[in-house]
């Protein structure tokens, strides 16, 4: 369902110039969850950008369902993916309800019975009717977070990029949301790309994940290797430790 292939993902010119991915390489079968993982800075996120061509200066190949992604993306390339990210009150207009956040959203992408897929769209994230009508500064981080993902859903994507989509919330919310994004998977029949530094939430969400080093992929293993601690590099060894 996405391909990456020798990515190179680069900030500035010249001087300048900072490299923040170099050659990342991999693949995400349709309907699988694949997961990102690395120290701050490793270049989990500037690949989900590049993805989503919100990091303009890239190389490489990226390809969504075989087909090459262009430098400038077509509207239908966001028919098919759609990104949650990491700060659900950064990424919600705070002067617009979540009707409006909704209804924009499906207005964009030529939906014509708005109304009703805006109460599908809440009920699915499991917030209901009753949080329609209200704005982000009235609603709960887990709250801002499930309008968030409803947003992304509401397109009807294949894919959903997720950056580090609990890592903001309370831990007792944290949960909930991981459980929700599951069962939005199993439902819709959704790819995943999550990034994360938390190796027991990707051990819990993904079968495959990428450890990151400064920019470079250094290891990919099914999670079963990450839950028999059985990682092969040195740097995949020291966050496993870490984690336990």
């Amino acid at each position: 369902m996405l391909t990456i292939e020798n990515v190179n993902v680069w900030f500035g010119s010249g001087r300048d110039r900072v490299d923040a991915v170099r050659n990342a390489t991999f693949t995400v079968e349709r309907g699988a969850s694949f997961g990102l993982v690395g120290e701050s800075g490793s270049g989990k996120s500037t690949i989900l950008r590049a993805v989503m061509g919100l990091a303009k200066d890239w190389s490489g190949g990226i390809s969504v369902d075989g087909a090459p992604v262009k430098k400038t993306r077509e509207k239908t390339f966001y028919k098919t993916v759609q990104m949650v990210f990491q700060d659900p009150y950064a990424s919600l207009h705070p002067r617009h309800s979540v009707d409006q956040v909704l209804g924009e959203t499906l207005h964009l992408h030529g939906f014509q019975d708005i109304d009703t897929r805006v109460v599908k769209l809440l009920d699915d994230v499991g917030l209901g009717g009753k949080f329609r009508f209200r704005y982000p500064h009235q609603l709960s981080g887990g709250q801002r977070q499930r309008v968030a993902i409803a947003r992304a859903l509401a397109p009807e994507p294949s894919i959903l990029l997720l950056d580090e989509p609990t890592s903001a919330l309370d831990v007792s919310v944290q949960a909930e949301i991981l459980n929700l994004l599951t069962d939005l998977r199993s439902e819709h029949g959704l790819t995943y790309v999550m990034v994360s530094h938390n190796l027991s939430v990707v051990g819990h969400m993904c079968e495959h994940l990428a450890v990151m080093k400064d920019g470079e992929i250094v290891e990919i293993m099914d999670v079963e290797t990450l839950r028999k601690a059985q990682a092969s590099h040195p740097y995949s060894q020291q966050l496993l430790a870490a984690s336990i």
